[in-house]
């Protein structure tokens, strides 16, 4: 399969991200650089571009596209902007910058959760529509896989991540009904794991809401990779990457991302820890910059309608202060 990156609220992004052409960005999941590619489109020469993804694939077509652009772009400009791809989880920016001797960058994009390319490759045991061996890595050189987690994980801790990952309702009945199946033997494929979350969802609940399986596969590929912890603690450290008046924008895609991602703009720009009761201030927190969306940006109708993917999107914006 062709590694496509059909970007979500490509324009919104752009302008969210007010784009300096002489200015450094950061694409944390670049993906098949689907934004990435319009971002260096918008550099001059001194511009440049820096793309991270845990995923070797993901890395390899950002490269082959960006590569292609670099090379039209230096036909009518004869130069074109630099830019750098990093195998790394977008949490270790700080590290990736130290290393590529880059003090701060103008702006950071996050554009969370599965690609499209992930889902719908079914070697890569995302999808609860194939019945292909339990896999779900973002990373592939990680060795820990999610037939492993399914097969090792106790009741009480499947039921944890169904419930709080999931946000199922059936989740002890599908934990109970996992660890019951695994007793006979491992549950090994995607299709098994379907099977036995059906059996644990009364038939009524089935017919409403999408797959029954949707909401277990997605609690179960967030725990695998870590997704919300990563998130939640690496937004501070990210607007920390920020020159002054940078932004970092974040494309989320439920409600537990969206709420860790609302909570940190919010605390970064208030981080005041004195109760309500002070008159002033007396704990010497400084606010790191503003919120910009109040409300988060959601995508066009015309968007939604062309791409389902894009339906429960929503991308919040925060501006580095500017002064550090």
């Amino acid at each position: 399969m062709d590694f496509a990156h059909v970007p979500v609220m490509l324009r919104e992004c752009l302008e969210g991200l007010q784009i300096d052409p002489d200015g450094v960005y950061a694409d944390g999941t670049v993906g098949g650089a689907g934004h990435a590619s319009e971002i260096f489109r918008r550099l001059s020469p001194e511009g440049r571009l820096i793309g991270i993804d845990r995923d070797s694939e993901a890395l390899a077509a950002a490269d082959e596209r960006l590569k292609k652009l670099a090379a039209a772009l230096a036909e009518t400009r004869a130069e074109h902007p630099a830019f750098s791809l990093v195998k790394a989880n977008y949490g270790d920016l700080p590290q990736v910058l130290r290393e590529l001797q880059i003090p701060a960058v103008n702006g950071i994009l996050l554009d969370l959760g599965v690609s499209s390319y992930q889902i719908d490759n079914p070697e890569r045991g995302f999808s609860y529509m194939h019945d292909v061996p339990l896999d779900m890595r973002m990373d592939q050189s990680e060795s820990y896989t999610a037939k492993d987690l399914v097969n090792g994980y106790s009741e009480a801790e499947l039921t944890r991540i169904l419930r709080d990952y999931g946000e199922e309702r059936f989740a002890s009945f599908i934990a109970r009904r996992i660890v019951l199946a695994r007793q006979e033997k491992p549950i090994e494929t995607t299709g098994e794991l379907v099977a036995v979350i059906q059996k644990a969802i009364p038939m009524k609940y089935q017919k409403t809401g999408g797959h029954p399986a949707k909401r277990s596969f997605q609690a179960i590929r967030i725990e695998l990779n870590h997704e919300l912890t990563t998130l939640e603690q690496c937004l501070g450290g990210l607007i920390d990457c920020l020159a002054p008046g940078g932004r970092l924008a974040v494309i989320t895609f439920h409600s537990l991302e969206d709420r860790i991602v609302k909570t940190a703009f919010r605390k970064a720009e208030d981080p005041c820890i004195c109760p309500k009761t002070f008159p002033r201030c007396v704990c010497g927190a400084v606010s790191k910059g503003r919120v910009v969306t109040r409300s988060p940006i959601l995508p066009s109708e015309e968007e939604r309608e062309s791409n389902s993917r894009a339906a429960s999107a929503k991308l919040r914006i925060f501006e580095r202060a500017a002064e550090r």
